[in-house]
């Protein structure tokens, strides 16, 4: 690159350096400067007489003799106090290394020396030329005018364990040395008049020829990091870099160099100006103009360029550069803020260099937002709107995306503005605002194919919101890639909506359903089941069977692979049937066929879905005769399933509306409802089935042979037969008393005497049987309680003789003690005390006697409930509340007398709503009053009196009506 070519800028203030009054400082006046360094907050200078002198930032120098004669070289360790010079104590001799500890003073305030060696090239004896310093102190290398490298390894500060090697020997002066560690591996570049070397010192000084010319001295530079600590050598022609390993880059900076300097990523060149300047000094001597050009290599401009008197030495120290000129005066270059330099190139418009110079500086981004804006600003102005574009990119997830948009919304920048989206996109900064507008651009543009790019495209990086974007391609008629969209990012909902809302692709879109796991494909069934119905009806159905029982989406195997394998077998998902009975509105014969597959596949389906099944079986059996006697079979069967879970009361009310006399008489036989089975048959007039509902379910509900005479009876045709065949049942059960078969019967005018003569005369003969059989037992019940009030009058005037020999509990003979009852049981003591509950009752009486003070304690409870019943039932407001009590308490249960007195005749049964017979209740008679007095002789005689020993009655105190 020429030197031409690069723009020249005052990115530096030159300055005089002043002392604290503001008078320049002179403080370097009459010292002969032979070297300078600086480092650790302090310029070092050596001086022709052997004296180092040490400038600190005050401007105060310190000074000390370090050699006899002078001193040449000069190296500050940068992070450590270590200070390396070379000079002479004696002329001749070979030159003299001291290392100085600027940390430790001696008495006088002046540095330690730490070492002391003498520099010995060969066997002759030769002047240092150059000289290095690695900052590890593990390394030291020198140079001398005869051409010869030693380098000193081990500690540099002390003699013991340092070892020095010559490892290069030429004919031509060592003009240069510089060290550079990268990756643990140490290499030295050597450079002389005529060449450049690198030599690795970790892998046995192995020697690399790098150029065959080289440079005078001072004229090399190692640069720092932002050039990867390449080697610069200056030459009249060119400036050129060098790696370990090879030449680098070569810039063309013509004239003839004197100085080179690394300063914070600059250059810094001292350079003979082409024309001679004299100027006379006060030795009477003349010295030349320098000039000092200062590069910025990365970014490729001059950022000063300025003559000054006989350049010596260039410093860089306190972060900034100076400038050591003939007359021993310090010239400051103080280095221009960023914000300042930046302005300077806006003002010239060079935002390509402001931005390569803030990146350098490691501007923030939001500084760079700022440069790439203005650029921005500046191309869009002069009508270059991709540059712009270009620029605003840039600035995308700083800069308000609508400062952008508001510039290009006019309709010929519509490329742009497409531009500029498309790179939000990507950056994942895109709103749904912005989507929107991306794609409209392109449906404005009909740009199929940046559609097709910006919707098919598999780079991860373009990010967008899906929902907008579909929306944008629905309403613009993009369907396609609207579908594409829907379908690759799970958007469900929006491509069935487009399937069959616009394209009316019903079968993709059941396919697409089927394909969508269990929740999924649970909800859009529901929610488009109707539509999919009508259009696709037979394969909605059998979607809706495999997402009723076991779903698997149709894209995954029956068996996967970790079931093969032996593992866990997948969830099985299904959904309730009964949910999407509602989709078959229109299409009767399809859920038909839905139900039967559910209810076969699985039984335990709730009693809705065989509900509706039924419901559909009588109803296409009321309107359509053609497949009658199937759908008859198939509402009979599903009735009669035991396993089936309809309710019985709805599946009734169906069969009643639909008139299905089967299913209603076979509901009615299932649930014991026989009254209604013969209010069906009376309804419809079906004799004989009347006669035969009662002789298959009479023994369950006799009842209904009272209901078919009163049906009967009320026939004003000729029913004789019936009638006769029923009284036969009512007599032969005792079912109603003669009298209310006779009124019954009055009501038929065709029922004459004849019917009920033989009735009422086996009637009569059987009450006429039963007074007298009633009045025996009483007669009976009358001498045993006479007897019982002797064997009492007895017991309780006479002596009883005791004469049982063995005990009634063990049947062994009796022994002393014994225990004795007037009722002849003996025992002995000890079976009597460990058999006999009390000790005042028999053991074996007491069961019999405990029985019949139950019934009279009974009879004692219950003899004031009649009269109490009906005195309550005369003054409460609601009578059915105090009957529905005393039901509740239990009063008008029965209680069954277990004696051992031969039965009464059964009980005369008859409709509830009659008058009861006169026939007594069946109970067993009591005890008679001689047997219950001898079974207990503890009894007294008002006990013996009781009433209910002289003559049994029902516990029941209100009698059978209740």
């Amino acid at each position: 690159m020429a030197f031409l070519q690069w723009r020249r800028f005052n990115f530096f203030d030159k300055e005089v350096v002043k002392d604290e009054g503001g008078q320049v400082f002179d403080g370097l006046k009459g010292i002969d400067i032979s070297v300078c360094a600086s480092g650790r907050g302090q310029i070092v200078i050596g001086d022709y007489e052997g004296n180092i002198h040490f400038l600190n930032r005050n401007l105060e120098l310190s000074t000390f003799k370090a050699y006899e004669l002078r001193i040449t070289h000069l190296c500050q360790v940068k992070q450590q106090g270590i200070l390396v010079t070379v000079g002479d104590d004696e002329p001749g001799t070979n030159p003299i290394i001291k290392v100085w500890n600027l940390d430790k003073r001696d008495k006088a305030g002046n540095p330690t020396c730490s070492r002391i060696v003498r520099a010995v090239p060969g066997k002759e004896a030769s002047p240092v030329s150059a000289l290095a310093v690695h900052e590890n102190l593990n390394l030291m290398a020198i140079g001398f005018q005869d051409g010869t490298v030693v380098v000193y390894r081990g500690d540099v500060t002390r003699d013991r364990h340092s070892k020095s090697r010559v490892i290069h020997h030429t004919g031509s002066s060592v003009t240069g040395l510089a060290f550079r560690q990268a990756a643990k591996v140490n290499h030295l570049f050597v450079v002389t008049r005529d060449s450049v070397q690198s030599y690795n010192l970790t892998a046995k000084d192995h020697k690399e020829e790098l150029d065959a010319f080289g440079c005078e001295p001072r004229c090399s530079v190692l640069s720092d990091a932002s050039q990867d600590n390449q080697f610069v050598i200056g030459r009249p022609d060119a400036v050129y870099f060098y790696q370990t390993d090879g030449r680098g880059p070569c810039l063309v900076f013509e004239g003839e160099k004197k100085t080179l300097q690394w300063y914070r990523g600059y250059l810094v060149v001292v350079g003979k100006e082409n024309k001679s300047m004299p100027r006379p000094t006060p030795g009477g001597q003349s010295r030349d103009m320098s000039i000092v050009n200062v590069y910025d290599i990365q970014n490729k401009f001059i950022a000063y360029s300025a003559p000054l008197p006989d350049v010596t030495d260039v410093i860089c120290e306190w972060g900034s550069l100076y400038i050591l000129t003939g007359e021993n005066r310090l010239m400051q270059l103080i280095e221009k803020d960023i914000q300042t330099k930046l302005e300077m190139l806006f003002k010239k418009n060079l935002y390509v260099l402001a931005i390569n110079l803030a990146k350098s500086q490691h501007f923030d981004q939001d500084g760079l937002v700022d440069i790439f804006t203005q650029y921005g600003d500046q191309k869009y102005s002069k009508g270059d709107y991709d540059g712009a574009i270009n620029q605003y990119v840039k600035t995308i997830g700083k800069l308000e995306p609508s400062y952008v948009i508001r510039k290009f919304l006019d309709a010929q920048r519509i490329h742009n503005l497409t531009a500029y989206l498309q790179s939000l996109h990507k950056a994942q900064l895109a709103t749904e605002d912005h989507t929107t507008l991306l794609l409209n651009c392109y449906t404005k543009l009909k740009d199929t194919n940046k559609l097709d790019q910006f919707i098919y495209s598999k780079d991860k990086e373009v990010d967008f919101d899906v929902e907008t974007a579909i929306k944008v391609c629905r309403q613009a008629g993009y369907y396609d890639h609207a579908l594409s969209l829907a379908e690759r990012h799970s958007q469900h909902e929006w491509y069935l909506k487009i399937q069959l809302e616009d394209i009316k692709d019903y079968q993709k879109a059941l396919t697409y359903i089927s394909k969508l796991d269990f929740y999924e494909a649970e909800s859009n069934m529901k929610k488009y089941g109707k539509i999919l119905m009508s259009e696709v009806p037979q394969q909605t159905t059998e979607l809706l069977k495999r997402l009723c029982t076991d779903y698997r989406p149709s894209d995954i195997p029956l068996a996967d692979e970790q079931t093969l394998q032996g593992g866990m077998p997948a969830r099985i998902h299904k959904a309730p049937a009964d949910e999407f009975i509602h989709i078959f509105v229109s299409n009767s014969s399809k859920l038909m066929e839905f139900l039967e597959h559910m209810i076969k596949v699985q039984p335990s389906s709730p009693s809705l879905l065989y509900n509706t099944l039924l419901e559909l079986y009588l109803h296409d059996m009321a309107h359509d005769g053609s497949q009658k006697a199937e759908l008859d079979r198939k509402s009979m069967d599903l009735l009669q399933n035991t396993d089936a879970h309809y309710d019985v009361n709805q599946a009734l009310v169906l069969c009643q509306m639909h008139n299905y006399k089967a299913g209603i008489l076979y509901l009615y036989e299932r649930e014991r409802l026989y009254q209604q089975i013969l209010r069906y048959h009376m309804d419809h007039d079906e004799y004989v089935h009347i006669i035969n509902t009662c002789k298959k379910f009479g023994g369950q509900d006799p009842n209904l042979w009272v209901q078919a005479l009163a049906y009967f009876a009320r026939k004003e045709e000729n029913c004789r037969t019936q009638m006769m065949e029923v009284l036969q049942h009512i007599d032969r059960h005792n079912l109603l008393p003669p009298l209310l078969v006779v009124q019954t019967l009055a009501h038929n005018s065709t029922a004459t005497l004849a019917v009920v003569k033989d009735y009422i005369t086996r009637r009569l003969q059987q009450e006429n049987d039963q007074i007298q059989e009633d009045e025996r037992l009483i007669q009976q019940y009358r001498q045993e309680t006479e007897k019982m009030r002797s064997q009492i009058q007895e017991l309780k005037t006479s002596a009883k003789i005791f004469q049982v020999s063995k005990c009634s509990i063990c049947n062994h003979p009796l022994e002393l003690p014994s225990v004795h009852f007037l009722c002849q049981h003996s025992f002995h003591q000890h079976c009597f005390e460990g058999y006999a509950e009390n000790e005042t009752e028999c053991p074996v009486c007491m069961p019999e006697n405990r029985k019949i003070l139950d019934i009279i304690r009974a009879q004692e409870q219950h003899k004031e409930l009649h009269e109490q019943f009906h005195h309550q039932l005369e003054r409460a407001s609601d009578g059915f509340s105090v009957v529905a009590d005393y039901f509740g308490r239990g009063v008008f249960n029965k209680v069954t007398l277990i004696t051992d007195s031969p039965a009464a005749p059964p009980p005369t049964g008859g409709n509830p709503f009659m008058e009861p017979p006169d026939v007594k209740p069946a109970s067993k008679p009591a005890p008679k009053p001689a047997a219950a007095a001898a079974a207990n002789p503890f009894l007294d005689e008002d006990d013996a009196n009781n009433p209910f020993l002289d003559e049994p009655e029902s516990t029941n105190p209100f009698g059978d009506e209740f």
